[in-house]
Protein backbone atom coordinates (compact mmCIF):
# COMPACT_ATOMS: atom_id res chain seq x y z
CA UNK A 1 0.00 0.00 0.00
CA UNK A 2 0.84 3.50 -0.39
CA UNK A 3 1.54 5.83 1.77
CA UNK A 4 -0.70 8.61 3.30
CA UNK A 5 -1.65 11.92 1.86
CA UNK A 6 0.51 14.94 3.06
CA UNK A 7 -0.68 15.87 6.08
CA UNK A 8 -3.27 13.37 6.61
CA UNK A 9 -3.24 10.88 9.56
CA UNK A 10 -3.31 7.13 8.63
CA UNK A 11 -6.71 6.32 10.90
CA UNK A 12 -5.86 4.47 14.06
CA UNK A 13 -9.43 3.96 14.48
CA UNK A 14 -12.54 2.67 11.77
CA UNK A 15 -15.70 4.21 12.60
CA UNK A 16 -18.53 2.49 10.36
CA UNK A 17 -22.14 3.09 9.68
CA UNK A 18 -24.22 -0.24 10.02
CA UNK A 19 -26.94 -0.09 7.09
CA UNK A 20 -25.87 -0.44 3.51
CA UNK A 21 -22.50 0.33 4.81
CA UNK A 22 -21.81 -3.34 6.72
CA UNK A 23 -25.50 -4.85 5.71
CA UNK A 24 -26.39 -4.99 2.62
CA UNK A 25 -29.09 -2.37 1.61
CA UNK A 26 -32.69 -2.65 1.18
CA UNK A 27 -32.34 -1.05 -2.18
CA UNK A 28 -29.94 -3.57 -3.42
CA UNK A 29 -32.35 -6.07 -2.06
CA UNK A 30 -35.78 -5.64 -4.06
CA UNK A 31 -35.60 -8.91 -6.43
CA UNK A 32 -35.79 -10.63 -3.32
CA UNK A 33 -38.07 -8.63 -1.06
CA UNK A 34 -40.58 -9.10 -3.85
CA UNK A 35 -39.91 -12.99 -3.77
CA UNK A 36 -40.49 -13.22 -0.19
CA UNK A 37 -43.77 -10.87 -0.42
CA UNK A 38 -44.86 -12.12 -3.66
CA UNK A 39 -45.11 -8.92 -5.60
CA UNK A 40 -44.65 -9.22 -9.25
CA UNK A 41 -40.87 -8.82 -10.30
CA UNK A 42 -40.04 -4.65 -10.93
CA UNK A 43 -42.84 -3.68 -8.22
CA UNK A 44 -40.64 -1.80 -6.29
CA UNK A 45 -38.84 1.34 -7.97
CA UNK A 46 -37.62 3.58 -5.69
CA UNK A 47 -33.79 3.19 -5.59
CA UNK A 48 -32.61 5.82 -2.48
CA UNK A 49 -28.98 6.55 -3.50
CA UNK A 50 -28.15 3.21 -5.84
CA UNK A 51 -30.66 6.04 -8.24
CA UNK A 52 -31.93 8.89 -6.43
CA UNK A 53 -34.33 10.47 -9.52
CA UNK A 54 -36.54 7.29 -8.14
CA UNK A 55 -37.19 8.29 -5.14
CA UNK A 56 -38.34 11.14 -4.25
CA UNK A 57 -39.30 10.58 -0.12
CA UNK A 58 -34.75 9.97 -0.35
CA UNK A 59 -33.87 13.29 -1.78
CA UNK A 60 -36.33 14.94 0.54
CA UNK A 61 -34.37 12.98 3.87
CA UNK A 62 -31.32 14.40 1.49
CA UNK A 63 -33.22 18.00 1.79
CA UNK A 64 -33.88 17.34 5.57
CA UNK A 65 -37.93 17.60 5.30
CA UNK A 66 -37.73 14.42 6.85
CA UNK A 67 -35.39 12.20 9.16
CA UNK A 68 -34.24 9.05 7.97
CA UNK A 69 -36.31 6.82 10.67
CA UNK A 70 -39.63 9.05 9.01
CA UNK A 71 -38.23 7.83 5.76
CA UNK A 72 -38.04 4.66 6.48
CA UNK A 73 -41.61 4.03 8.32
CA UNK A 74 -42.84 5.14 5.09
CA UNK A 75 -41.50 2.84 3.37
CA UNK A 76 -42.56 0.07 5.79
CA UNK A 77 -46.07 1.57 5.71
CA UNK A 78 -45.88 0.98 1.63
CA UNK A 79 -44.47 -2.43 1.78
CA UNK A 80 -47.02 -3.34 4.42
CA UNK A 81 -49.73 -2.48 2.21
CA UNK A 82 -48.55 -4.00 -0.98
CA UNK A 83 -48.37 -6.98 1.03
CA UNK A 84 -51.99 -7.06 2.54
CA UNK A 85 -50.64 -6.18 5.78
CA UNK A 86 -51.33 -2.43 6.95
CA UNK A 87 -49.77 -0.87 9.72
CA UNK A 88 -46.09 -2.04 9.53
CA UNK A 89 -43.14 -0.80 11.61
CA UNK A 90 -39.54 -0.48 10.39
CA UNK A 91 -39.11 -3.57 12.71
CA UNK A 92 -42.35 -5.43 11.33
CA UNK A 93 -40.85 -4.71 8.11
CA UNK A 94 -37.03 -6.59 8.53
CA UNK A 95 -38.38 -9.20 10.65
CA UNK A 96 -40.61 -10.02 7.84
CA UNK A 97 -37.64 -10.02 5.41
CA UNK A 98 -34.79 -10.98 6.90
CA UNK A 99 -32.89 -14.25 6.66
CA UNK A 100 -32.45 -16.83 8.96
CA UNK A 101 -28.98 -16.48 9.71
CA UNK A 102 -28.68 -12.44 9.57
CA UNK A 103 -24.78 -12.79 8.71
CA UNK A 104 -26.45 -13.27 5.43
CA UNK A 105 -26.68 -9.48 5.33
CA UNK A 106 -22.95 -8.25 6.26
CA UNK A 107 -20.87 -8.09 3.01
CA UNK A 108 -18.23 -10.33 2.82
CA UNK A 109 -15.92 -8.11 1.74
CA UNK A 110 -16.82 -5.79 5.06
CA UNK A 111 -16.36 -8.65 7.09
CA UNK A 112 -12.82 -9.37 5.64
CA UNK A 113 -11.81 -5.45 5.52
CA UNK A 114 -12.60 -5.25 9.63
CA UNK A 115 -11.03 -8.14 10.31
CA UNK A 116 -7.77 -6.93 8.56
CA UNK A 117 -7.94 -3.95 10.14
CA UNK A 118 -8.30 -5.24 13.69
CA UNK A 119 -5.22 -8.08 13.05
CA UNK A 120 -3.18 -4.87 12.19
CA UNK A 121 -4.34 -2.95 15.31
CA UNK A 122 -6.93 -0.71 14.06
CA UNK A 123 -9.54 0.00 16.50
CA UNK A 124 -13.29 -0.30 14.82
CA UNK A 125 -16.35 0.56 15.81
CA UNK A 126 -20.43 1.57 14.51
CA UNK A 127 -22.48 4.70 14.89
CA UNK A 128 -25.82 3.85 14.24
CA UNK A 129 -28.93 5.99 14.36
CA UNK A 130 -31.34 2.91 14.84
CA UNK A 131 -29.56 -0.34 14.89
CA UNK A 132 -31.67 -2.21 18.04
CA UNK A 133 -34.26 0.27 17.14
CA UNK A 134 -34.47 -1.43 13.79
CA UNK A 135 -33.33 -4.69 14.25
CA UNK A 136 -34.14 -5.91 17.62
CA UNK A 137 -31.85 -6.22 20.99
CA UNK A 138 -30.56 -9.57 20.32
CA UNK A 139 -29.36 -8.64 16.85
CA UNK A 140 -26.20 -7.57 17.69
CA UNK A 141 -24.97 -10.97 19.72
CA UNK A 142 -26.44 -12.65 16.36
CA UNK A 143 -24.19 -11.15 14.29
CA UNK A 144 -20.41 -12.34 14.25
CA UNK A 145 -18.93 -9.54 13.09
CA UNK A 146 -19.91 -7.07 15.73
CA UNK A 147 -18.25 -9.06 17.75
CA UNK A 148 -15.46 -7.83 17.33
CA UNK A 149 -16.23 -4.37 17.70
CA UNK A 150 -14.73 -2.08 19.95
CA UNK A 151 -17.67 -0.11 20.48
CA UNK A 152 -21.05 0.28 19.49
CA UNK A 153 -22.72 3.61 19.47
CA UNK A 154 -26.73 3.36 18.71
CA UNK A 155 -29.18 6.46 19.43
CA UNK A 156 -31.48 4.00 20.01
CA UNK A 157 -30.38 4.27 23.58
CA UNK A 158 -28.33 7.74 23.03
CA UNK A 159 -31.02 9.40 21.89
CA UNK A 160 -28.28 11.67 19.53
CA UNK A 161 -28.65 11.03 15.89
CA UNK A 162 -25.93 11.49 13.23
CA UNK A 163 -25.41 14.42 11.89
CA UNK A 164 -25.30 16.25 15.57
CA UNK A 165 -21.37 16.63 16.52
CA UNK A 166 -22.24 14.95 19.63
CA UNK A 167 -23.06 12.04 18.21
CA UNK A 168 -19.44 11.79 16.50
CA UNK A 169 -18.05 12.99 20.24
CA UNK A 170 -19.51 9.74 21.80
CA UNK A 171 -17.78 7.66 19.41
CA UNK A 172 -14.57 9.12 19.45
CA UNK A 173 -14.87 8.93 23.21
CA UNK A 174 -15.85 5.21 23.17
CA UNK A 175 -12.60 4.91 20.69
CA UNK A 176 -10.62 6.42 22.72
CA UNK A 177 -9.37 8.26 19.83
CA UNK A 178 -9.08 12.50 18.23
CA UNK A 179 -11.24 13.28 15.55
CA UNK A 180 -8.16 13.49 13.14
CA UNK A 181 -7.19 9.61 14.03
CA UNK A 182 -10.69 8.07 13.20
CA UNK A 183 -11.73 7.61 9.50
CA UNK A 184 -15.76 7.76 9.39
CA UNK A 185 -17.54 5.71 6.65
CA UNK A 186 -21.33 6.34 5.74
CA UNK A 187 -23.80 6.39 3.00
CA UNK A 188 -25.53 9.67 3.70
CA UNK A 189 -23.92 12.90 2.78
CA UNK A 190 -25.62 14.42 5.41
CA UNK A 191 -24.06 11.93 7.90
CA UNK A 192 -20.34 12.68 6.12
CA UNK A 193 -21.28 16.13 6.63
CA UNK A 194 -21.18 16.21 10.12
CA UNK A 195 -18.46 13.87 10.22
CA UNK A 196 -16.24 16.67 8.69
CA UNK A 197 -17.14 19.47 10.50
CA UNK A 198 -16.61 17.40 13.89
CA UNK A 199 -13.31 16.81 11.75
CA UNK A 200 -12.88 13.25 11.56
CA UNK A 201 -11.67 11.60 8.08
CA UNK A 202 -14.14 10.52 5.85
CA UNK A 203 -15.04 8.15 2.98
CA UNK A 204 -18.82 8.50 1.28
CA UNK A 205 -20.00 4.60 0.77
CA UNK A 206 -21.46 5.02 -2.82
CA UNK A 207 -23.67 2.19 -3.06
CA UNK A 208 -23.19 2.01 -6.57
CA UNK A 209 -19.79 1.01 -6.61
CA UNK A 210 -19.72 -0.67 -3.46
CA UNK A 211 -16.45 -3.37 -3.69
CA UNK A 212 -14.58 0.54 -5.39
CA UNK A 213 -15.50 2.04 -2.04
CA UNK A 214 -14.22 -0.97 0.41
CA UNK A 215 -10.81 -0.88 -1.93
CA UNK A 216 -10.63 2.87 -0.94
CA UNK A 217 -11.13 2.36 3.00
CA UNK A 218 -8.29 -0.14 2.69
CA UNK A 219 -6.28 1.96 1.17
CA UNK A 220 -6.59 4.74 3.48
CA UNK A 221 -6.14 2.35 6.35
CA UNK A 222 -3.51 0.59 4.57
CA UNK A 223 -4.86 -3.31 4.86
CA UNK A 224 -4.45 -5.68 2.58
CA UNK A 225 -7.86 -7.57 1.86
Amino acid sequence: MTGALPGRVVPRALLLDFGSVISVSPFERHAQTERTLNLSPGSLTWLGPVDPDTDPLWLAMQRDEMSERDYWARRARELGELAGEPDWDVATMLARLRQPDPNQLVRPQMQRLIYAARDVGIRVGILSNEFELFYGADMAERIDVLQAMDAIIDATHTKILKPDPRAYALALDALSCRASEVLFVDDQFRNIAGAIRTGLQVQYFDLRDVPGNIAAVAARLQVSL
